[in-house]
């Protein structure tokens, strides 16, 4: 694509950046695609530094694509960070955009929408704002069946003491994105991230992108990284469902089967016949070695949310051959931000990436359709698990701060949380 110099960006085309990064595709009902992408240059918040908000569209299947659109374009004190794109499966050839706007003191939900498939859009615009010292992030859109978008995201707090909270929330539109309502909560966010269990490495995970997925009948599910079953001891996978609109939510449920060990980056999708997926990394094949870290990647199943099926997807890899960022230290194991479910029919596509063995090219991405059949591979059997209500601790609500700190610091190194 060429959102970048490197893909044969310029001024003229509107691709003038040196890096691009966070992709995201959404396909319209006709079949029209959309992707959107991050695209920057220069060190962060530095004088000279842009931040923007590209997309581009295809009506061939991606074999070609149409002008790159600027839906933002910011200098110096801004930064645009961890966009999505949903076309409305809906409303014929609405579209919508979102992603949050940061500057040194606020980080605002700001929201664009084409109404012609790609082709044009609205200025964009903040459609939530939370409010001095604190931001939003890993905003993402979903549509209801009856028309209804969910914007989801993680809202970060920053004390007066230095200290952070944070939590999942949606707001609401039912006028295609015109207007919104005020949020409300999904549950508190009570992640502590992910260690290599022999030698405490850190590893970037997910733990800051939760995701959410609509059901045919319009149930919503937000499934996420969190301690509050282990009182901060590892995070595990816990989902959550609202049959309101999201307006209230379930008690969360962890529903990784191998609890004893950390459990990281979900994803999360409905199957057309209602059936529940989540995909997620663990860790329940490594050994004592600390020369490397085995990690599998798996496919849970369930009809109601309690009871649940689960086949191994992939693994086990080395988890510990994956990229090491170095930047800020200490660093981690980095296989990226996003992985992805989505389903054929009634067979689940989980996409995910893994590592290799080749030093000049360390992880590779993959899809896996066929190991989610029913009669493809032997599931193990098991019940999701509810955290007890003396979970939340003072010694938890700390490492959740440090941890909040750390992953703000991965994601803009040159930006003081």
């Amino acid at each position: 694509m060429p959102f970048t110099r490197c893909g044969g960006g310029t001024v003229a085309n509107g691709g003038d950046y040196a890096r691009a990064s966070n992709p995201w595709i959404t396909a319209s009902p006709d079949g029209t695609l959309n992707q959107l992408a991050l695209a920057f240059s220069g060190a962060l918040f530095s004088p000279g530094s842009t931040s923007a908000v590209v997309a581009a569209r295809s009506t061939d299947g991606g074999v070609s694509w149409g002008p790159t659109k600027i839906l933002m374009r910011d200098v110096d004190t801004f930064f645009n960070d961890k966009g999505a794109i949903t076309a409305d499966p809906v409303t014929p050839h609405y579209v919508y955009a979102v992603w949050d706007r940061l500057d040194n003191v606020r980080g605002p939900s700001v929201f664009t929408r084409s109404h012609d498939d790609g082709q044009n859009w609205e200025t964009a615009r903040a459609i939530y704002d939370p409010g001095i010292n604190n931001q939003t992030i890993s905003n993402a859109i979903v549509v209801q069946p009856n028309g209804t978008l969910i914007n989801f995201f993680v809202e970060i707090h920053s004390a007066a003491n230095g200290s952070f909270t944070a939590f999942l929330a949606v707001i609401r539109s039912t006028d295609n994105g015109a207007t919104w309502s005020a949020p409300s909560q999904v549950a508190n966010l009570f992640s502590v991230g992910t260690r290599d269990p022999d030698t405490a490495t850190l590893v970037r995970d997910s733990s800051l992108i939760p995701e959410i997925t609509v059901a045919p009948g319009g149930m919503l599910y937000v499934a996420w990284q969190d301690a509050r079953f282990s009182n901060g001891a590892r995070d595990g996978i816990a989902l959550t469902h609202s049959a309101d609109g999201g307006l209230t939510w379930s008690a969360p449920l962890q529903i990784n089967s191998v609890t004893g060990v950390p459990a990281f980056s979900p994803s999360v999708h409905v199957r057309a016949d209602g059936t529940i997926g989540v995909s997620y990394y663990d860790f329940r094949d490594n050994t004592a070695s600390t020369a490397t870290l085995l990690t599998d990647h798996w496919l849970a199943r369930s009809l109601n949310g309690a009871s649940w099926t689960e086949t191994q997807i992939a693994g086990p890899f080395d988890l510990d051959f994956a990229p090491f960022t170095t930047s800020p230290a200490p660093g981690g194991y980095f296989l990226g931000d996003y992985q992805a479910l989505l389903s054929v029919g009634n067979v689940f596509v989980p996409m995910f990436m893994q590592t290799s063995n080749d030093l000049g090219n360390r992880t590779d991405v993959y899809v896996a359709p066929a190991v989610s059949a029913t009669v493809a591979v032997a599931a193990k059997a098991y019940g999701a698990g509810a955290a007890s209500a003396s979970a939340v601790t003072p010694e938890l609500q700390q490492r959740v701060s440090e941890h909040l700190a750390r992953a703000l610091r991965e994601r803009l190194p040159s930006r003081t949380p």
